[in-house]
This record gives structure tokens, C-alpha cells and sequence, in this order.
């Protein structure tokens, strides 16, 4: 699997799981003190995440860091 489908997939899980909390946009991006496009960009795959970033997005989720780079 290549890096960019990996980053489409955990932007996928994230939004799935954001969704699942009945989160907007604006509220995750607002919990995790990210600005909105940010966001948007994360959710989309179209950015390289940090470990802490993904730890920040896992801890609002209340879901283990594990959970969401689990894609395959």
C-alpha cells in the first residue's frame, strides 16, 4: 500500500469516527486546537500527520491511537 492511500485511509477513519460522535468539522478542529482547513486537509489524505497530531485527534475521539491508523 502507498503512503498517499494510507493518509486517504486514516482521513477516512477519522471522519468516520467524527461522524459517529456527531462532531462538525469546526467542533473536532476546535477540541484538537486545529484551524478548519487543517482539518479538512487531514480528513481528506491530503497531508502527512504527525504522531501528535494523530495522538491530539485519538484523544478527543476517545478511540486508541492504534484504532486509527489500523487500515488495512
Amino acid at each position: 500500500m502507498e503512503k498517499n492511500e494510507v493518509l486517504v485511509k486514516i482521513g477516512i477513519k477519522i471522519r468516520e469516527l467524527r461522524e459517529a460522535r456527531n462532531l462538525s468539522l469546526q467542533d473536532l478542529s476546535d477540541k484538537c486546537d486545529f484551524e478548519k482547513p487543517n482539518l479538512i486537509r487531514i480528513e481528506k489524505g491530503r497531508t502527512n500527520l504527525t504522531i501528535g497530531t494523530l495522538l491530539k485527534i485519538a484523544l478527543v475521539l476517545n478511540v486508541r491511537l492504534a484504532e486509527l491508523v489500523d487500515v488495512e
